[in-house]
């Protein structure tokens, strides 16, 4: 490939992926099960043989992040280390372990002609996933757009260039041990913007569509410009609203664990809403707690009022994404008020409420129109192992087709299958 990048230009590079992408893609469509499952199998094994090259990249990709000033929350995703790759390396094995939803048929009926009618999945085609900071992306969505039957082309952000080539090169040894095309998952090779732009465009009807992940500016521009079909991933403004009904210590401690676990990645907690009921009771509490473990507390006046070393929060805190060891608090008179404030300030992607009260918590889970909506449980479960679904490429905020984790049924689409013995239509 690298070869290949020397005497082409940017527009040309891309048109070849593109080609060699649809071309693998169609192999991948009726590869069997038990050959996507080896290749998977021995990208695991190749991504642990290949943990020193990994190591060695991603320190140059450290260096580099850090010599850019890159923040703390970037940093800790662009960073791998022995564990972490060996998470890697268990998520590949877990996608093995999932049902291949290729060809499972999802509904079938018939008609009192005698017609037999089957909706059956099937793979997208070619997906195009661009992404920032997170080496272990290149992975997962390498592997689960395999598992679903899709050729994947793959575009990590600049500062991670070296992290993402060395997992793919453990990639391709496990889709050339199974046989299957080389082609079927590739990476980008070059730093240059304009490939992202090529992508937008389709790569020349080649790609089917995109998943971007990464920040505001990013998501923005892909859903300006892509003239194919995007599956959304907004960021995180992640909420939780503690009810009157909530228990105390039940909350300080999914509070601390939401904000706290890992402060970086997008299911971590940005807003607190505090029911008035529990202000005096609770807030302190959780607050404390929090503050205790380094972590900066903005909030309204009432805050301020019942708590001590509390920044003023400011309209913008609201809207803030921080990534960071910084909370925003407020004071909220009831549920409803709560919902309003989700509804105005939220990104639909996760939110959480803390509540004893089932029909609160039902209420809350029917009405907020977030694509993950948790009852009593830290919002750090916003991921997509957790589910159960293996890994994700990521977490779409939108409507259509996939939302919430985005797994191997995600990456499908269906057809319908139209058994007949004979009829025609009068």
């Amino acid at each position: 490939m690298l070869e290949m990048v020397e005497s082409k230009t940017t527009e040309d590079l891309m048109a070849e992926i593109g080609q060699r992408a649809r071309a693998a893609g169609r192999i991948l469509a009726t590869a069997p099960a038990e050959a996507k499952n080896r290749a998977l199998s021995e990208m695991a094994n190749a991504v642990r043989a290949a943990t020193p090259e990994i190591l060695a990249g991603n320190r140059i990709d450290v260096e580099t992040m850090t010599s850019n000033g890159q923040t703390a929350a970037f940093l800790d995703r662009g960073t791998l280390d022995e564990d972490r790759i060996e998470a890697i390396a268990r998520a590949l094995e877990d996608i093995v372990a999932l049902e291949d939803p290729v060809g499972s048929v999802m509904a079938a009926w018939d008609r009192p002609n005698g017609l037999k009618i089957e909706r059956v999945r099937t793979p997208l085609g070619v997906i195009g996933v661009i992404y920032e900071s997170r080496p272990n992306v290149t992975a997962d969505a390498g592997a689960l757009c395999l598992k679903a039957g899709n050729a994947v082309v793959l575009r990590g952000g600049s500062d991670t260039i070296n992290s993402n080539r060395a997992i793919h090169a453990a990639l391709q040894k496990g889709l050339a041990a199974a046989g299957l095309p080389e082609d079927a998952i590739q990476i980008v090779p070059v730093t240059d913007r304009a490939a992202v732009g090529e992508m937008l465009r389709g790569l020349g009807g080649n790609l089917d569509v995109i998943v971007p992940r990464g920040g505001r500016s990013l998501v923005e521009r892909v859903q300006t410009e892509a003239r194919v079909p995007v599956f959304a991933h907004l960021e995180g403004l992640v909420h939780i609203f503690v009810d009157k009904s909530a228990d105390l210590q039940k909350s300080i401690d999914i509070v601390l664990n939401s904000k706290l676990r890992r402060t970086g990645i997008c299911g971590a907690l940005e807003t607190l809403l505090v029911h008035e009921g529990v202000a005096h009771s609770h807030m302190p509490a959780i607050v404390s707690a929090l503050q205790e473990k380094g972590c900066e507390i903005r909030g309204d006046a009432t805050v301020r009022d019942i708590c001590e070393n509390v920044v003023p929060a400011s309209e913008d805190d609201w809207s803030t994404e921080y990534l960071d060891k910084i909370l925003s608090v407020k004071v909220v008179p009831d549920l409803a008020a709560a919902m309003e404030h989700i509804a105005t300030y939220g990104s639909n992607h996760t939110d959480c409420v803390l509540a004893e009260d089932q029909a609160v918590a039902d209420r809350f889970q029917a009405e907020v129109d977030s694509a993950i909506v948790l009852h009593n449980a830290s919002t750090q479960f916003a991921d997509g192992g957790e589910f159960g679904m293996g890994a994700e490429i990521g977490i779409a905020t939108g409507r259509m087709h996939a939302r919430g984790p985005v797994g191997v049924e995600q990456l499908t689409s269906f057809k319908y299958k139209v058994h007949g013995t004979g009829q025609t239509r009068p």
